[in-house]
């Protein structure tokens, strides 16, 4: 997508106009961003934020549900991580065509319309989910909050279009990090409800982001602005996707943001279930499992920090160098029945997600200037983001289906972490041959 530079539209007293249709955008130029587009900019960054972290935390609304689901609910460990992992592929899914709705409704309108679509999930969840519930419905309910997902596709493309190119980056990680921050709440609002109200009372949960949903929504039609010269450009993702690289990037995507989304999503699981007897209650595994989100949404910024001063491809390799580390020391205190050691290699594992989100980021309009115009290289760079954002959501798909494959063969999720650690071998190899390694053709400055 791409936005034609000239100046918003202002009221009586030569401001921009709240909640309107900006016609005339020129982020670039400094007399303009310093005479107001940089205020209007960062309004429209900070409910962005806002209605993108209640997302998140829709999204991953299930990671805490199913820690409610008891005997009673007569669902088993493997029934559990598919419920987790049927959201995670909902979200994956819509990732592109929230993406493209930012052009097609404005901004604004689809920050409202994605905003009270969350109502959905929330409102069925808050009535639906009692004993004697069908895991049909369940399954249904879970793909409901799948909607989460896309909100981030389409809160990224929608504050890239705001700020000029030298600010873009610290902007959009500060938005990708307050949205991601969500998977750590919703695991707080969780710990706090089994602590105060009991593991019978799963629908206070999703209850809760109710009046948060109706305010988010509130809050960007009265605060945020359409940027009418937003266009979208298919044909540069049908451009992207024939550029190997894409793929390459996706693959490294799922490795990075995958993770990080899929160990959100199993995390509570895998502590209940294989550390069974070190909890006496669920309240006791949800009360650690915010730990590790929250670390790996505010690393995010700090791996695109060192990707800038030591370069994307450097960054990214050796954070799947210590990702395969720390899912070893995972595996170790798995065999070994070490809660500690095992808390510590997750949390590790979560904040080296996070910090590789932020690096791989960094890389993608890295490749792109190496190898064409400037305009081009960020008419396809946009495009990139948005496919390897849809690719890369799928990991938590892969994450969760491969526990629930090594708790139904092998009782733990020993299985699940070689498989991580062959991966990211992979991943370490992949960012080595195409980035790293000496060669013609590499590309410069990744």
């Amino acid at each position: 997508m791409t936005v034609t530079a000239r100046a918003p539209r202002r009221d009586e007293r030569g401001r921009p106009r709240k909640g309107r249709r900006i016609d005339d955008w020129r982020p670039e130029d400094p007399e303009f961003w310093a005479a107001g587009g940089a205020r209007v900019a960062r309004r429209n960054l900070v409910f962005s934020i806002f209605a993108e972290h209640i997302g998140f935390s829709v999204w991953s609304l299930w990671s805490v549900l199913v820690l409610f689901l008891g005997p009673e609910y007569g669902v088993d460990p493997a029934g559990k991580f598919t419920l987790t992992a049927v959201p995670a592929l909902i979200g994956s899914v819509l990732r592109l065509p929230y993406t493209f709705a930012v052009a097609r409704f404005g901004g604004r309108d689809w920050t409202v319309i994605s905003a009270l679509l969350l109502l959905v999930p929330a409102v069925s969840a808050a009535f639906l989910v009692r004993p004697g519930v069908s895991y049909t419905t369940l399954l249904v309910l879970a793909a409901a909050a799948g909607v989460g997902g896309g909100n981030f596709a389409s809160s990224m493309a929608n504050i890239n279009a705001f700020y000029p190119q030298r600010l873009k980056g610290r902007a959009l990680g500060v938005n990708a990090g307050g949205g991601n921050l969500g998977v750590a709440v919703v695991q707080l609002v969780g710990l706090l409800i089994l602590a105060t109200a009991g593991r019978d009372r799963p629908g206070l949960v999703a209850g809760v982001y109710i009046p948060l949903i109706v305010l988010a929504a509130l809050a960007s039609a009265l605060y945020m602005d359409n940027l009418t010269q937003v266009r979208n450009d298919r044909r540069a993702v049908r451009d992207a996707c024939r550029d190997a690289h894409t793929w390459i990037m996706s693959v490294l995507y799922i490795g990075t943001f995958g993770s990080f989304i899929g160990f959100g999503f199993a995390f509570g699981q895998v502590l209940q279930v294989q550390f069974v007897s070190d909890f006496g209650t669920p309240a006791e595994a949800a009360g650690l499992t915010f730990l590790g989100p929250a670390l790996g949404s505010l690393a995010r910024p700090a791996g695109g920090w060192l990707a800038d001063r030591l370069g994307g491809a450097a960054v990214t390799f050796w954070t799947f160098v210590a990702m395969a580390g720390a899912t070893a020391l995972v595996l170790a205190a798995s065999q070994r029945g070490s809660l500690p050691l095992f808390l510590a290699g997750f949390v590790l594992l979560f904040g080296l997600s996070g910090a590789g989100n932020g690096s791989t980021y960094k890389m993608i309009p890295a490749i792109f200037r190496a190898k064409a115009p400037e305009h081009e290289a960020r008419r396809l760079s946009g495009a990139l983001l948005g496919v390897a954002g849809a690719v890369g959501a799928f990991g938590g798909v892969l994450v969760n289906v491969a526990f629930r494959q090594s708790f139904l063969a092998h009782g733990t999720g020993d299985a699940a972490y070689l498989a991580f650690i062959a991966f990211y071998a992979a991943c370490c190899a992949l960012t080595w041959l195409v980035y790293l390694r000496p060669r013609p053709g590499r590309p410069a400055g990744v």
